[in-house]
């Protein structure tokens, strides 16, 4: 690698880390998209809820989402929380307790999240664990990890997803994308995967 590509790729990265820091910023301050307790995220197991009941002693609660996504609450018992938003939560509990309690007026709200993490390791200047708050691509997550080192091979990173089916693999070429000939390689990152820089 020619010491112009190097010069060229450090100049690249400096511009890309100031855009997607703001990107970032102005999607977590200026928008509700998928940001913990707002109506955009999706719960998932391991994050933290305040459950509550207006008027019902005792069904003020914080609740833990367990591996499978459910959760317990009183009267209302199991219920699959995982992949739904707050309100679609708050829906389902009002279904399941009006049999017990007229017009249940129930607020959800997440208190702490840890089913946004994703991971970007190898050849970069902060590997390491990340919290997505918002929907956070390939380029942003290698933004958050500092950047390629000066020695990464760009066009071989992997993108490594766990699905019901087993795990995954993506390819990633970061020059293509930077030079915007293959920006259909810059997925939205979901929880789990890892970010591979080779």
């Amino acid at each position: 690698m020619s010491m112009k590509t190097i010069a060229f790729r450090l100049i690249l990265s400096y511009f890309l880390v100031s855009f997607s820091m703001q990107a970032i910023a102005e999607t977590v301050i200026g928008s509700t998209k998928a940001v913990p307790g707002s109506e955009s995220y999706l719960i998932g197991p391991g994050d933290i809820l305040n459950v509550s009941v207006w008027k019902e002693e005792g069904m003020q609660l914080e609740v833990l989402v367990r591996p499978d996504g459910e959760i317990t609450f009183p009267l209302a018992g199991e219920i699959k929380a995982g992949g739904l938003t707050t309100r679609l939560l708050s829906d389902e509990l009002v279904r399941k307790l009006k049999k017990y309690i007229p017009n249940p007026n129930v607020t959800v709200s997440v208190i702490r999240t840890v089913s946004n993490k994703i991971y970007v390791i190898g050849k970069v200047n902060r590997p390491g664990e990340y919290t997505a708050t918002g929907y956070m691509d390939v380029l942003q997550a290698l933004t958050m990890a500092g950047g390629l080192t000066p020695y990464a091979d760009s066009d071989k990173i992997k993108i490594i997803r766990r699905t019901d089916t087993g795990t995954k693999m993506k390819l990633f070429d970061y020059d293509e994308v930077v030079s915007g000939e293959r920006l259909d390689m810059n997925v939205i990152l979901k929880a789990g995967d890892t970010v591979v820089v080779p």
